[in-house]
């Protein structure tokens, strides 16, 4: 599996690097600035790029505006961003174009090599994995009523859960409950965000994406 890596900061660059090489991925390119992440990306086209938010010259957005020009050329370009903050309008604008395949880590997850290693591969796989702090502080800055409102404390966990990009496996031995209280909860959120049956929309992902924006089902969507 092919990476790309943008990071300025060269001890956490070679690390990634070097786990990802351990891990059987090939880094195709590693670059350290804003202006070489697009070239490095459109060349390469690569299974997955794992990109900083902050980088060179100025330490603003560089990265996220990168991976969004990027995905405007490659639709569906896998990419995982690294951030040392939660910062919630970055999380939302990578997940506007609601093509899946994305994921918002904090950089302190890198220290957990088996947790990141798998959020690379389920991002390169079109899965969208989110930090938990970045879930929690998106769920918490969310006010006013709607469909997202009508679900039960049990049924946000679950939302919660499948945000962070868990299976209902996953989710079930989290929760101590079985796989099909687990999918009762998911069908209870799918009919109260909704989103019924579609052989177009993958709903999962669409409730995901709900549930980081703070918006039901109704709206028009592009097919996930």
């Amino acid at each position: 599996m092919r990476v790309v890596i943008a990071e300025d900061l060269a001890l956490l660059r070679d690390g990634l690097i070097r786990i990802l090489e351990a891990f059987g991925f090939q880094v195709v390119a590693a670059v350290d600035n804003g202006p070489s992440v697009l070239p490095a990306l459109t060349a390469h086209r690569p299974d997955v790029a794992v990109l900083d938010v902050r980088l060179p010259p100025t330490f603003t957005d560089e990265g996220l505006q990168a991976a969004i020009r990027a995905r405007a050329e490659i639709p569906g370009l896998p990419i995982l961003v690294l951030s040392q903050h939660v910062e919630q309008l970055y999380a939302r604008e990578l997940l506007s174009d609601r093509l899946g395949g994305v994921g918002y880590l904090l950089k302190d997850r890198v220290s957990h090599v088996d947790q990141f290693v798998d959020a690379v591969r389920r991002v390169a796989a079109g899965g969208t994995v989110m930090d938990p702090e970045v879930v929690a502080q998106l769920l918490a800055s969310r006010s006013g009523a709607g469909p997202l409102d009508e679900l039960t404390p049990r049924e946000r966990e679950v939302l919660g859960l499948m945000a962070e990009g868990r299976s209902n496996a996953a989710v079930a031995a989290r929760l101590f409950v079985t796989e099909k209280a687990v999918n009762k909860h998911i069908n209870n959120i799918f009919s109260k965000l909704r989103m019924p049956p579609s052989g177009d929309d993958n709903r999962r992902v669409l409730a995901v994406l709900a549930y980081l924006h703070g918006e039901d089902g109704r709206r028009p969507r592009t097919p996930a």
